[in-house]
């Protein structure tokens, strides 16, 4: 008879009650980062370092989907659960949550979770029935308004409903910048963001908390990049001050790495206070990357492998790269090819929080997948971006690129890239995709 030691079962008990316990669930979202920009993705030349090791110590979703290919649908689909066919916008368009909206911050809110978010709020100003406090977050800080969320040297910030004044940060007057450049740059917004996250999660560190880290890196300050030439705003060059490229694409990598380095820093604080294994921790970004503000997405590959980038719906624009990491539940070193959403995320947050959800949701739970069971995947996915839309079925995806386009075929699987079009050749396929798209939508 073989003896069990105690310490394995000690083990196995502090294991089954890690499980047991609901997590801290910590969603972190970059601006237009794409899938070609970290290192455990492929990336070259810049460097990643804090990323790479949260991949390596967690798993790396390669098939992973944001909301849509622009900021305000995608940042719908994460808070509602519901793809861009049954969102009341699919563009960039205007619009503030309704009383009738459910977001996953309410619905965690129930459940007894601490609620947070820290980044580029895009569904409602200050004064509206869309603020964040208005819908499930106790907590926010950070801008209210989309277009203002370009310039990374505002005269304020929001937390909850109080101004927060930015020193000596003094905007240009020139019609053209909209009131979104600024002419005298002392405080930079994501460092102060950044501040407010990691007290949030030193404030709630009893848990259980929900927090939405929403950075507007790398996001161009489009406005900027018509009036300065240079719309990558950023307070130093960092390690890449010294090399030969223009000054958009310096800014670009050391938005990156700053990116990069503050995710290390949260990682440390949930280590020195004792939560790292009681934390799921999960990185995307809200769509492909830009070719905004004179940087060029090409400079650095950042769409790696895939065609296109931001306001496509070929791959480019809409794969993003995307980890979790739950030490403890989710074996380290993983990747997993599974077909997943933003709109997932909703289902997903709740099952761990043991909240039911009681609203239609488009999405499913990836729960199983991140503690190692068997996953149930989607049976398609649609995105629609104003006049473009998209729908995959398993390595099959259907793309129509505009109004007046036709529909074009592509299998994944042999042809990541969406080199050759198989409209003509598989046309029965190409019907049972446009039959699933049409049903996806009014």
């Amino acid at each position: 008879m073989r003896l069990i030691s105690w310490s394995f079962l000690g083990s196995l008990l502090a294991s089954m009650c890690l499980w047991a316990e609901r997590p801290n669930i910590i969603f972190i979202m970059a601006d237009d980062l794409g899938y070609g920009d970290l290192g455990c993705f492929g990336q070259k030349t810049i460097q990643t370092p804090n990323l790479d090791r949260l991949a390596a110590e967690g798993i790396r979703f390669t098939s992973f989907y944001a909301g849509c290919t622009v900021c305000r649908p995608s940042r719908l689909t994460l808070w509602t659960g519901r793809h861009t066919g049954h969102t009341p916008i699919s563009s960039n368009q205007s619009y503030v949550f309704q009383p009738a909206d459910v977001t996953v911050a309410e619905l965690m809110s129930e459940a007894g979770y601490a609620t947070g978010g820290i980044g580029k709020w895009a569904m409602g100003r200050p004064e509206s029935m869309g603020h964040p406090n208005l819908n499930g977050f106790q907590f926010w800080m950070g801008y209210m308004d989309q277009g203002e969320a370009h310039n990374y040297y505002p005269t304020h910030l929001w937390r909850n409903r109080e101004k927060v004044i930015l020193p000596g940060n003094e905007l240009s007057l020139d019609p053209k910048a909209r009131g979104r450049v600024a002419i005298k740059r002392v405080t930079y917004s994501h460092d102060l963001m950044t501040d407010e996250a990691l007290e949030f999660v030193r404030r709630e560190s009893g848990g259980p908390f929900l927090l939405h880290v929403h950075w507007t890196l790398p996001h161009a300050n489009n406005e900027g990049g018509r009036v300065t030439g240079d719309g990558m705003e950023v307070p130093d060059y960092s390690r890449y001050g010294d090399r030969d490229w223009p000054s958009p694409e310096k800014g670009q990598a050391a938005m990156i790495d700053r990116l990069d380095r503050d995710v290390g820093r949260m990682m440390t604080l949930l280590k020195t206070l004792g939560i790292d294994r009681k934390t799921l921790v999960f990185f995307t970004s809200d769509n492909g990357p830009h070719s905004e503000g004179n940087h060029r997405h090409e400079f650095f590959d950042a769409n790696g492998p895939l065609r296109g980038f931001k306001r496509d719906l070929y791959e480019g624009g809409i794969r993003v790269p995307a980890i979790a990491r739950w030490p403890g539940v989710i074996e380290a070193g993983r990747t997993s090819d599974e077909p997943l959403a933003f709109w997932d995320f909703l289902p997903t947050a709740c099952d761990l929080a043991e909240q039911p959800v009681e609203i239609e949701t488009d999405g499913i739970s990836f729960g199983p997948l991140l503690r190692g069971d068997a996953q149930r995947g989607h049976d398609y996915l649609f995105w629609k971006f104003g006049e473009k839309q998209a729908v995959r079925q398993n390595d099959w995806k259907a793309v129509k690129p505009g109004r007046d386009a036709a529909w074009e075929l592509y299998h994944l699987g042999s042809d990541l890239g969406e080199t050759l079009d198989l409209a003509v050749t598989h046309g029965p396929k190409l019907k049972e995709l446009v039959a699933l798209a049409a049903a996806s939508q009014p």
